[in-house]
């Protein structure tokens, strides 16, 4: 054993619950495009996708109770919190579009919501992958290219908010345009927090390569 892995303790239990809360936003992730794709009740898929948010503030809570009664982390303390709000982030974004297709009273998912909710599951695949990799310091230079993907994905989720909000306006319906665009909007900010996800562990690879 090296110094620095006798210097770190190998207590694993921040990694194994980053990877059960990084499973659930995958499996989050699948429920959202399952529901818009038509694949299962709405209410039904809707009800999971709560469940599954419940579940991840639960993880979310344990890692921070481990935290704060653990004196020498295997990461830096920061780093543990950041990466628990980033990837908690993200499912509150996924269950926050899921509640408002329900409270909006959507009855037909069009081709923007099945496209942004496509972009979020393979963006959030990249980001448990990810997250596998900081038990070792060996994989973390594989980490780069899960960046990059995530940051491919969230450009085109980009692009897709200014096609779907620039159609979206060649509508008559006042009300059906603040709706939609509330959702799309909401859908999109998804992105953009798993590629804060992303950054977090970049600067975990920097700190422990």
């Amino acid at each position: 054993m090296g110094i620095k892995e006798w210097l770190i303790p190998q207590d694993k239990v921040f990694f194994d619950l980053f990877e059960r809360l990084a499973r659930i936003v995958v499996i989050s992730a699948e429920e959202l495009e399952s529901m818009v794709n038509n694949q299962q009740d709405r209410d039904i898929a809707f009800k999971k996708i709560k469940d599954l948010e419940h579940q991840g503030d639960q993880i979310t809570h344990e890692i921070y109770e481990n935290l704060n009664r653990t004196f020498i982390t295997p990461l830096d303390p920061l780093e543990i919190s950041r990466l628990a709000s980033a990837l908690d982030d993200i499912l509150d974004y996924i269950d926050d579009s899921a509640e408002k297709m329900i409270n909006y009273g959507v009855l037909e998912f069009d081709n923007y919501m099945q496209d942004f909710a496509q972009l979020i599951r393979l963006s959030v695949i990249q980001l448990e992958n990810g997250v596998k990799l900081i038990r070792s310091t060996k994989d973390l230079v594989r980490l780069d290219s899960c960046g990059i993907e995530v940051n491919r994905l969230e450009n085109l989720a980009d692009d897709l908010l200014s096609k779907s909000i620039k159609h979206l306006f060649m509508g008559n319906d006042p009300v059906t345009i603040i709706k939609l665009k509330d959702i799309y909007e909401c859908l999109e900010t998804a992105t953009d927090k798993c590629e804060d996800v992303t950054n977090v562990l970049s600067d975990i690879s920097i700190r422990h390569s």
